[in-house]
């Protein structure tokens, strides 16, 4: 029995440990009950919730809207966002910062920042010596990063979602352009993080359009691969995708549908805006032209005059979208001249001829990289605003060679719509139907090291090496591991981008640093001493390229094996608690406990999502590489070994997935042969053979970032801080606003309610002369001093105000309460009396209420009739300035306690079952009342005596010795003698009703 406790015991604790983690999981979905979705694009941006009772929606902002400028105006006392903002960059166009997006990411001398310096002049850059970016002056004291600029963004985008939903909301998947390389989605990271957003996935803009696409077309998905392309242009940028959809059997869902990307093709500065930047310069040229013989200044020269000219210019492309001809016209653009031409769609097609031309640009790109033909794409569909331009759907239909362009998609909410459809199958919170999502590696990323060789006898020399870690269009999120099998001391190796051959030189020159990271290992050398007898198995640095397509090095490895004999040694308790846990999680059988000794790390084998899969070319390659043996003289090889090890010794493992760890192969741990038939009892004992035991040892690592540096911890840290200090800067002033407005509101109202005739009959004019003379002084006040008065200030000025104007406000409300509360009342206590006097003239045989019952109600009736008549009485004689004595709030009290003595005994009445009718001592049932119809007597069936009409023939009660006990547990017949003694003791039971252990009184 012992033994048996102790093997339950593990189980037990391992039962314990799931209970506590179930428990910490629903602990942490009380906290993420909504999750939200933001799409930033260069113009606006869009904000998606979901949460209970909401599957999907487009947040409304404070002005209604469901889309939001990306616009920030930053003062020295105030911020303004959306619509405020950018109703503010004609006032203040140096304050107000647009498309500062453009600058993620980017180094002082990429050709993005002296394009962004040329379109909006009036903006100053600082530069930052540490990393080498640029950051907004916008005063001396005033000066913001691009990514706190984000940051601050993204906060507000925070607000609008928690407003909307009603609730505190944390995780969010954020859309950015798929051409974002590794410095530029960190850098969204890092605005996130500065905001307190916890990020749950940085979903490309394309991705997310054609999840959306997919969600809600599920049904016309099969396993038929269907080729869409889906064209967005947008306001900054245009990028082509080839999306394929068919359905995949997935492990644990079965038959889902799946979205791959397989082509794309994008253009950074091909979008919206460069054409409005056109009509722009199109109506300065024009404005200069008609004040040329007037010596005045250029208009380009006037940063508030070219912000206007700037948003003419939209409004002017969207009205040319539609028609053939428009008047631009801005009152006052400059010294108060007003300004009037009339442009044509001609002219703006040819001010935009050489944009026009880009358009089949990024569809080429992205068939070639698909390594498909326009005649395997089914479906051409338009995403984005500025695809409404006519002349763009004319170049891309005649590009793409289709019958016509597919419009059958909200070209603005489509992917805010599929990043939080993505939210929601990421959080806890939400179970959604599952969508498999493969996106595709834009950028390869490689692994660079050189080593030394010797070519000759005594001659060596260094050789430089490659390895592809994510090839181009790759899919991704997955997990890479490379192997260095020859280096025994401390060295370094390189991460770098892969063959960009498909960007043109001026895309490279945007595209910054081609070199990611320098990584240094410390402690190799170390780990060969500690094991000097374990051969090595290689150097095993471990990659994660996550959902967000950022790069990371989780950890790297020194990994040794040595063949080992087994011990009988019986397992420790806490090995066998883990055995247990994994297997209530797993559900299979557990490796030997013992198989890798202490500090033992079992080799991951990691691999890419679920069906993914590299190039053919590469793949061939990488998997020659994983499936050389190493050199091993202590154990024969394994059946499946084909020849020698690689010559430079380096293995790169696309996917550790594909072979089994060595310590789990049958050959090495003498379990079932090839032919699947066990060894004999006997051949065990005899002949055990030796297993491999692999030690891991970490190894340091210093990463010296060479793209962009981030932010430092402590640098981070600030910025955090400082955004705090502005959002609760901003939370007082709304307060303080908040608390005039109110102050203000009140003075006006109150005033103006001491000449209306209500208010006058219930105060004297001493009274309204007193209050007028408070408001006047305090409204003089608020005029003078108000600007300069705090919060706690206005506030305390308006409870004043209130308690002078309280007992004015009091009996104007209890005069308009009086006539509907002393209705109801009266209503009430005439329905009460009525009812007390039906219940009296119920008979007593059917009697169903106590007389303690109905004379407490005949009690709190009288009471509060009596109250009604002496407290309205004394109202009366009170004149009408004086505090009333009548309060709705009494009448209310004394209608609640009416109601609920009444509502008690309707209740009784509801639930009450009738009695039997009372039987005469023969045993036949007394006369039908004369009331009742003859039907009813002729189907009335006599019972036998001794038996009611609804209960079963009692059985005949065993003879035994009469007792106290035996009376009572015996039923009796009611209407003969032992029932007559019964009614005496009980009188208030009726006639005819059994009594069988006074279970009607319980």
């Amino acid at each position: 029995m012992a033994a048996t406790v102790r093997r339950q015991r593990p189980r037990r604790l391992a039962c314990w440990v799931l209970m506590t983690v179930l428990l910490a999981d629903l602990l942490a979905l009380s906290d993420t009950l909504a999750v939200m979705s933001v799409d930033l694009g260069s113009e606006s941006m869009k904000v998606a919730i979901v949460k209970p009772g909401v599957p999907m929606e487009i947040v409304l902002n404070k002005e209604s809207r469901r889309k939001t400028p990306v616009t920030v105006t930053l003062k020295e006392n105030e911020r303004f966002f959306g619509d405020s903002a950018a109703s503010m960059a004609i006032k203040n166009p140096k304050a107000t910062l647009r498309y500062f997006q453009h600058l993620l990411g980017k180094q002082e001398n990429n050709p993005h920042v002296a394009l962004y310096k040329a379109r909006f002049p009036e903006h100053e850059l600082g530069f930052d010596p540490q990393r080498q970016t640029v950051y907004f002056q916008i005063s001396p004291q005033l000066q913001f990063s691009p990514e706190e600029v984000l940051s601050m963004l993204l906060n507000y985008s925070r607000s609008l979602a928690e407003d909307f939903a009603e609730q505190p909301i944390k995780d969010a998947v954020i859309t950015v352009p798929a051409f974002f390389n590794q410095a530029e989605r960190r850098a969204v990271l890092q605005a996130a993080r500065m905001a307190g957003l916890k990020v749950l996935q940085l979903i490309n803009d394309n991705t997310a359009t054609a999840l959306s696409y997919g969600v809600f077309r599920r049904k016309d998905i099969n396993s038929t691969a269907q080729n869409i392309m889906f064209y967005d242009m947008g306001s900054g940028s245009t990028v082509c995708t080839i999306v394929t959809y068919q359905t995949v059997k997935t492990k644990d869902a079965g038959m889902q549908p799946q979205l791959q990307i397989r082509g794309v093709g994008f253009d950074r500065t091909l979008g919206g805006l460069e054409m409005e930047l056109r009509l722009r310069e199109h109506l300065a040229r024009l404005f200069n032209e008609q004040r040329k013989g007037q010596r005045a200044k250029d208009v380009r020269e006037n940063p508030r005059a070219m912000a206007k000219l700037l948003r003419e210019a939209n409004r002017l492309k969207t009205v040319l979208s539609a028609n053939a001809d428009h008047v631009a016209q801005i009152e006052g653009l400059m010294d108060d001249v007003d300004f009037k031409a009339k442009v044509t769609r001609a002219e703006f097609e040819e001010l935009c001829a050489d944009l026009f031309e880009r358009v089949p640009g990024p569809v080429q790109q992205a068939l070639q990289s698909a390594e498909m033909k326009l005649d395997e794409i089914e479906q051409v569909i338009l995403v984005g605003g500025a695809t409404r331009v006519p002349k763009v759907q004319e170049v891309l239909l005649k590009a793409v060679g289709k019958e016509e362009l597919g419009k059958n998609i909200n070209a603005d909410e489509a992917a805010a719509m599929g990043a939080v459809y993505q939210a929601a199958a990421l959080s806890k919170a939400f179970k959604v139907k599952p969508f498999v999502v493969r996106d595709a590696v834009i950028y390869p990323i490689l692994v660079e090291f050189t080593r030394e060789v010797e070519e000759e006898t005594g001659v060596r020399s260094l050789k430089h090496n490659k390895r592809v870690l994510f090839s181009r269009m790759g899919p991704y999120p997955q997990r890479k591991v490379i192997t260095f099998n020859r280096y025994s001391h401390d060295f370094n190796f390189h991460i770098n981008y892969g063959d960009l051959g498909f960007l043109g030189p001026e895309d490279l020159r945007v595209f910054g640093s081609q070199n990611l990271t320098t990584v240094k290992l410390k402690g190799v050398g170390e780990s060969f001493k500690k094991y000097p007898d374990y051969e090595s198995k290689g150097i095993k640095a471990h990659f994660n390229l996550d959902e967000s397509g950022v790069l990371s090095l989780d950890r790297v490895e020194s990994v040794f094996e040595t063949l080992v004999e087994d011990s009988p040694e019986e397992e420790s308790t806490l090995t066998k608690l883990g055995n247990t846990i994994s297997s209530l999680f797993g559900g299979g059988s557990t490796a030997d406990p013992k198989e890798n000794g202490t500090d033992t790390v079992q080799e991951e084998e990691e691999g890419p999502a679920e069906g993914s899969k590299d190039e053919p070319g590469e793949q061939a390659e990488l998997k020659e590489e994983a499936e050389a043996p190493a050199e091993d003289t202590s154990s024969p090889p394994p059946p499946e070994a084909k020849g020698a090890a690689a010559p430079e010794g380096e293995k790169a493992a696309e996917k550790d997935g594909r072979d089994k760890p060595e310590a789990q192969k049958p050959s090495e741990k003498g379990e079932v042969g090839s032919e699947g038939a066990p060894p004999a009892p006997e051949e065990e004992k005899k002949q055990k053979p030796a297993r491999k035991q692999r030690m891991v040892e970490e190894i340091g690592v210093e990463l010296v970032v060479l793209d962009l540096p981030d932010l430092p911890e402590d640098q981070l840290a600030h910025s955090a801080q400082k955004l705090q200090d502005l959002t609760l800067r901003d939370l007082q002033k709304q307060e303080r606003e908040k608390a005039a407005n109110s102050l203000e509101a009140f003075i006006f109202e109150t005033q103006d309610k001491l000449y209306q005739p209500e208010y006058q009959e219930v105060s004297t004019e001493e009274q309204r002369e007193d209050i007028s003379g408070k408001l006047s002084a305090t409204a003089t006040w608020l005029e003078d001093e108000g600007f300069g008065a705090t919060t706690a200030m206005l506030k305390e000025k308006l409870a004043e105000l209130r308690k002078l104007c309280h007992g004015l406000f009091f009996r104007v409300e209890e005069r308009k309460k009086w006539p509907e509360r002393l209705s109801a009342l009266d209503n009430l206590l005439n329905h009460s009396s009525m009812f007390l006097k039906g219940a009296r003239l119920i008979p007593e045989m059917d009697q169903i209420f106590t007389e303690v019952e109905m004379t407490t109600l005949e009690k709190i009736i009288n009471e509060t009739w009596a109250w009604k008549n002496t407290t309205v009485a004394e109202q009366a004689k009170l004149p009408i300035t004086e505090k009333p004595v009548l309060l709705s709030k009494d009448i209310e009290a004394k209608m609640a306690a009416l109601d609920r003595e009444v509502q008690y005994l309707l209740n009784k009445a509801k639930f009450a079952k009738p009695r039997p009718r009372p039987r005469d001592k023969n045993g036949t049932r007394a006369e039908a009342p004369l009331n009742a119809s003859a039907s009813d007597q002729s189907e009335k069936v006599i019972p036998p005596p001794g038996q009611t009409e609804d209960t079963k023939p009692i059985p005949e009660p065993e003879k035994e010795t009469a007792g106290p006990e035996a009376v009572d547990s015996e039923p009796l017949e009611l209407g003969g003698p032992a029932a007559e003694s019964e009614q005496k003791e009980h009188p208030e039971q009726p006639t005819g009703q059994k009594r069988t252990l006074k279970n009607d009184e319980l």
